[in-house]
């Protein structure tokens, strides 16, 4: 079974050739999602998350709120795998793709091909799924006859049309997204949102960062506020939406 458990997370970086805690770095703690601290070896960090509790079993459909800064980005990439906390534990078990970064593995001298290679290893796909879903991938695309040039050829509403494809080809038991994905014409993107919505409703969890009440509203049944790091509420959709939107 799918399933996230965190306990007691905290994330720090490390700020090398920083001078002691000034007026600035105050301001600074108050302006800023981090917290500036100092560790008992001198080293002056930033605390993007703090002692976070969290427990995500199936079924569940988890919103992420906070102003800029207040470490959601942080905490999906912890739950991605991308980032190993300095204190705590996280145990996520299932199979997990971010669609934090959808072009991340993309080469831009590689042609459009070559790159749904590269994207879907990336994303963890064997050589048997890949065989089975390459086709359906790059007339998803609909590319065409651009999938034999170098992605650095194409345009930047090109380039999001194959990121999204390759990105979206597997249904997840874990999918963690940071906001809605808006690509392509018109009428790709009435293509990627039904793509999106048949990944959404396949998937065993979903953890979904946003700034826009109705998307959480109408995909997530739990929401956690974020505010420097720290869980400052966690509760029903409507419940923490009602406060934090206010």
């Amino acid at each position: 079974m799918a399933s996230i458990w965190l306990e007691d997370v905290s994330v720090e970086f490390p700020v090398f050739n920083a001078r002691a805690r000034s007026l600035k770095n105050r301001m600074l703690d108050i302006a800023t999602g981090g917290v500036i601290g100092r560790r008992s070896d001198g080293h002056v960090v930033v605390k993007s998350l703090e002692n976070i509790f969290l427990t995500l079993k199936e079924g569940e459909r988890l919103g992420l709120v906070g102003h800029n800064g207040a470490g959601k980005t942080t905490l999906l990439r912890v739950l991605s795998g991308i980032y190993s906390p300095t204190q705590g534990t996280a145990k996520i078990d299932g199979s997990c793709v971010s669609l934090i970064n959808i072009s991340l593995g993309i080469d831009s001298e590689a042609t459009g091909r070559e790159n749904i290679r590269l994207r879907a290893a990336m994303m963890g796909m064997s050589p048997g799924e890949l065989k089975r879903e390459f086709d359906k991938v790059a007339e998803f695309s609909g590319l065409g006859d651009f999938l034999d040039m170098p992605f650095r050829t194409y345009s930047s509403g090109m380039q999001l049309r194959l990121a999204f494809s390759i990105s979206t080809a597997i249904s997840p038991e874990i999918l963690i997204m940071d906001e809605w994905l808006s690509t392509g014409d018109e009428t790709f993107q009435a293509k990627a949102n039904a793509r999106l919505h048949d990944v959404l409703s396949a998937t065993k969890i979903l953890i979904l960062a946003s700034h826009s009440k109705e998307l959480l509203l109408n995909n997530c049944d739990r929401i956690i506020w974020l505010e420097h790091g720290r869980i400052k509420m966690d509760g029903p959709s409507r419940e923490v939406a009602g406060a934090y939107f206010r």
